[in-house]
């Protein structure tokens, strides 16, 4: 089992997380791609191209779309994703823990892996404050 994962996001952070992401695992993740969204590209051709690249990662197990900014484009683009096919997930507001996370236990179903993302980002995000 291993649920696509598919970072939608402006451009160049779904690339470049998925590059960063790469490095730290010693090698790019199967099943995994990036789409940077850029400014003024027509919504159509988005969602059209969003469309076949959830289509080639979804092996059975569903896809995870990682976007970045909800209510922006990316997000739109993702719930709209959801509309259209059964099997996809959508978690805003993704960071680089949250893709580690994500790529990690995508061997998981993918609600399972939704709430892991999930949790993975929330975790990710702390305050680092020096003793005295």
């Amino acid at each position: 089992m291993s649920v696509g994962i598919l970072l939608l996001t402006h451009r160049p952070l779904a690339a470049d997380l998925l590059r960063i992401a790469s490095d730290i695992l010693g090698s790019r993740p199967p099943n995994t791609e990036a789409l940077n969204v850029i400014n003024d590209t027509p919504r159509e051709l988005l969602i059209a191209e969003s469309l076949r690249i959830s289509d080639r990662l979804d092996v059975g197990d569903g896809v995870l779309v990682l976007t970045d900014l909800f209510g922006a484009t990316p997000a739109n683009i993702a719930l709209e994703l959801c509309k259209q096919r059964p099997g996809i997930r959508v978690v805003a507001g993704v960071n680089l823990p949250m893709l580690l996370k994500a790529l990690n236990y995508a061997d998981l179903d993918l609600e399972t892996l939704t709430d892991k993302a999930l949790k993975g980002g929330r975790d990710g995000v702390c305050a680092g404050i020096p003793e005295r």
